[in-house]
C-alpha cells in the first residue's frame, strides 16, 4: 500500500526537537528522510530519559522513519557530499541558528542555484529576519514573549508554562504544512521555494480567541486557571478522592440538569444565576457552592452520573492512566517497535488517520551514521575505498 508522500526525498539537517518532529511526521507519511548529523551525533542522543540499555528516550520518540548519515560540515569534502546530495532531494530542512547555514555554505541560495525545484525550510526561534533574529530561543522564552504564559495559570498567582515544549511542536507542524503546500505548488510549475518558520510566529498564531479578547477590550486578558473566561460552569472540580473532573454545563439545557444532579435546584431560577452571562458576572458567588457539592462524591462516581445524564465531562488523568485507557488502544495511539539495543521501545501512534494511504513505521530510530555507506554508495556512487578514507580522515 502506497503512502501519500512516497517518493519525496528529504535531506534533514535538524536536531533536538522542532526540526526532528517535523521530519518524523513527513517520514511517517512516506517521505524518505536522510538525517544528517555531526560526527558526535544529534546532541539529544544523550538526553534523558535514558532507556534501560543506555539509549536516549528523547531521541527515540522523535526520530523514527529516518536514515542517519554523519558529516563534518567544517570539512570541504563533507560539503561536496552535500552539494551532490542536494540535487537528488525535494526538500531540505534545517534548524540551525540563523546565519549558520550561510557560513557553512549549505544555504538555500547556494543549494538552489542548480536546483530550482528545491524546497528549503528553515526553523528557528524568531525567524530569519527581524530585530530578534539572533536572540537565543528556548521554549519557555517563546512562551513568555508571545503572551502564552501570561494567560496560563491560576488567577492571582504566577504565570505558568505549558507542560510540554509546545512552541517547538507547533512550529514543527506548521513546517510540515508549509512544506506540503510548497510541494503542491512545485507540482504545478516546477518551482521550489524558501520557507521561514519561527517558533515565535507559530505561538502568536495560536493566540486566536485570546488575542481577540485583547483587540476587543483593549486590555490584556488575565489567567483563569481551571475556569473558562466566558462560561460558567465550565471548569475542573476537585472531588472527594482528591481527583479532578472537567465538566461543562453552560447552556439553558445543561445548566438546570447540572444543578439537579448536584442537588441545588434552587440555583436554576435564582435571578443572580439564571443566564450564563449572570453566572459569569457572579462566578465568585456560585462557584464555591458547586465546588462544595462536587467534593461529596469521587471522580468516578461523578463521571458515571454526568455521562448517564449526557453532560460533557471527563477526568483529568495522569499519564499512567492515559496510557492504560482503552481508547488509546482502540485508536492505536501507542505501539512498540523493535530496537537492536533496547528491544521493544514504546512509540506514540499516528494522529493522522489516512484510511487509503496510512502512516506507518518503516524504520526504527537510526544508530548514529548507520546509513553512511548506503547513501554514499547508493545515491552518490562513492567507492568502498572513498568511504574508508572519509572515515579515517573524519569527514564522516
Amino acid at each position: 500500500m502506497t503512502q501519500p508522500l512516497e517518493g519525496i526525498k528529504i535531506l534533514d539537517f535538524t536536531r533536538v526537537l522542532a526540526g526532528p518532529f517535523a521530519s518524523m511526521i513527513l517520514g511517517d507519511l512516506g517521505a524518505e528522510v536522510i538525517k544528517v548529523e555531526p560526527l558526535a551525533g544529534d546532541e539529544s542522543r544523550s538526553w534523558p530519559p535514558i532507556l534501560e540499555k543506555g539509549e536516549s528516550g528523547y531521541f527515540m520518540i522523535l526520530n523514527r522513519n529516518k536514515k542517519s548519515i554523519t558529516l563534518n560540515l567544517k570539512d570541504q569534502r563533507a560539503k561536496e557530499i552535500v552539494y551532490k546530495l542536494a540535487p537528488k532531494v525535494d526538500v531540505i530542512i534545517e534548524n540551525f541558528t540563523p546565519g549558520v547555514v550561510e557560513r557553512l555554505g549549505i544555504d538555500y541560495k547556494t543549494l538552489s542555484q542548480d536546483h530550482p525545484g528545491l524546497i528549503y525550510c528553515s526553523i528557528s526561534g524568531f525567524g530569519q529576519y527581524g530585530p530578534y533574529r539572533d536572540k537565543k530561543a528556548y521554549d519557555p522564552i517563546i512562551q513568555g514573549m508571545t503572551g502564552l504564559m501570561s494567560i496560563t495559570g491560576e488567577r492571582g498567582r504566577s504565570p505558568v508554562k505549558v507542560g510540554i515544549p509546545i512552541t517547538d511542536l507547533v512550529a514543527a507542524i506548521y513546517a510540515v504544512t508549509a512544506i506540503q503546500a510548497a510541494y503542491i505548488h512545485k507540482s504545478k510549475n516546477g518551482k521550489g521555494q524558501y520557507i521561514d518558520i519561527a517558533l515565535y510566529d507559530s505561538m502568536l498564531s495560536l493566540l486566536t480567541i485570546m488575542s481577540m479578547e485583547y483587540f476587543t477590550a483593549g486590555k490584556a486578558p488575565g489567567r483563569w486557571g481551571l475556569d473558562h473566561i466566558h462560561r460558567v460552569p465550565a471548569r475542573a472540580f476537585e472531588t472527594r478522592d482528591g481527583q479532578y473532573i472537567q465538566v461543562a454545563a453552560t447552556n439553558e439545557v445543561m445548566y438546570p440538569k447540572f444543578c439537579k444532579l448536584l442537588g441545588v435546584e434552587e440555583l436554576i431560577n435564582d435571578p443572580r444565576f439564571d443566564t450564563n452571562a449572570k453566572r459569569v458576572e457572579n462566578r465568585d458567588e456560585i462557584m464555591p457552592i458547586f465546588e462544595n457539592k462536587m467534593r461529596k462524591k469521587t471522580r468516578d462516581e461523578w463521571l458515571r452520573i454526568f455521562e448517564k445524564a449526557n453532560l460533557p465531562c471527563g477526568p483529568i488523568l495522569a499519564l499512567n492512566e492515559v496510557f492504560s485507557d482503552i481508547n488509546v488502544k482502540e485508536r492505536e495511539m501507542l505501539f512498540t517497535l523493535e530496537h537492536p539495543i533496547e528491544g521493544e521501545v514504546k512509540q506514540l501512534g499516528f494522529p493522522y488517520k489516512l484510511f487509503d494511504t496510512p502512516a506507518k513505521v518503516k524504520l526504527r530510530p537510526p544508530s548514529l551514521g548507520e546509513h553512511n555507506e548506503e547513501v554514499l554508495k547508493g545515491w552518490l556512487n562513492y567507492s568502498n575505498r572513498d568511504i574508508a578514507r572519509f572515515k579515517a580522515e573524519k569527514v564522516i
